[in-house]
């Protein structure tokens, strides 16, 4: 089953970071983030990757390009120009990059990509969320629901900090950002088969949150799959911020990999 990861837009809302390079190349750790989201599905055995480029599309490009020669200890004779591969520490991963367009939308990007993901179901989700979510087990619900699509959903972390208090006013306790509202939110990590693209009905300018999942949604199509671990996306510097504090103090509940 291949892996799609939506990585063309522009990132506008973590600010000075992408004027520089694109949203999924931002580091924790020292790895874009698209490194550690492809890192959770090779853990599981998903090694087919295609990445579905947009702004800034020669940055990934390179990433990969360089990515054998950057991942290995190597030799050099200067005198002859030669070079040696001493040590190998590449992924065994397949990579398909795709350009689908600078101002296109992300049912747009899905559907460009879709003489490359061929007739059978392909995971799905976005180039800026981790999460330890438990990709056999997404992928099992799907197969035994029969729907087209099925979305990894979460309770996102409240804004503030909450604190919980009698009817006098005497506070018990205080909760550090609680889920908020009791709201559930679309996280990524999807599952699609194949007939999602004929819900794909207005070319580059479909946004696939809206009108085909949508549709979806009263076809009784889609179906969410619970996921009450960790997750996170990396959508302003503060979350960049606090994912790299994760990473530094080994906290990282999304490196589920050796």
């Amino acid at each position: 089953m291949k892996v799609v990861i939506l990585a063309g837009g522009f990132g506008t809302r973590i600010g000075e970071e992408t004027e520089l390079r694109p949203k999924p190349m931002i580091e924790i750790g020292g790895y874009p983030i698209l490194w550690h989201i492809m890192k959770i599905y090779s853990h599981h055995g998903f090694n087919n990757f295609i990445i579905l480029l947009g702004y800034k599309s020669f940055y990934i490009k390179q990433f990969f390009m360089n990515y054998y020669m950057l991942n290995s200890d190597i030799k050099l004779d200067m005198s002859c120009n030669k070079m040696e591969v001493l040590n190998n520490k590449a992924e065994d991963w397949k990579v398909t990059l795709i350009d689908t367009g600078l101002e296109t939308q992300t049912g747009g990007r899905v559907l460009r990509a879709k003489p490359y993901i061929g007739d059978e179901a392909f995971l799905l989700t976005y180039g800026d969320g981790v999460g330890n979510v438990d990709i056999p087990k997404l992928v099992k619900f799907h197969q035994q629901h029969g729907k087209a699509l099925t979305m990894t959903s979460v309770q996102p972390e409240g804004r503030f900090g909450a604190i919980d208090f009698d009817s006098d006013g005497a506070v018990k306790e205080f909760c550090e950002k609680p889920p908020g509202d009791n709201t559930w939110i679309n996280a990524g990590y999807m599952v699609c088969e194949p007939e999602v693209f004929d819900y794909i009905k207005n070319g580059d300018q479909t946004i696939l949150e809206r009108d085909p999942m949508e549709s979806m949604a009263k076809s009784d199509q889609v179906m969410a799959f619970c996921h009450n671990g960790f997750w996170k996306c990396m959508d302003t510097a503060r979350d960049k911020k606090m994912l790299n504090e994760l990473w530094k103090d080994g906290k990282a509940a999304w490196k589920i990999w050796k």
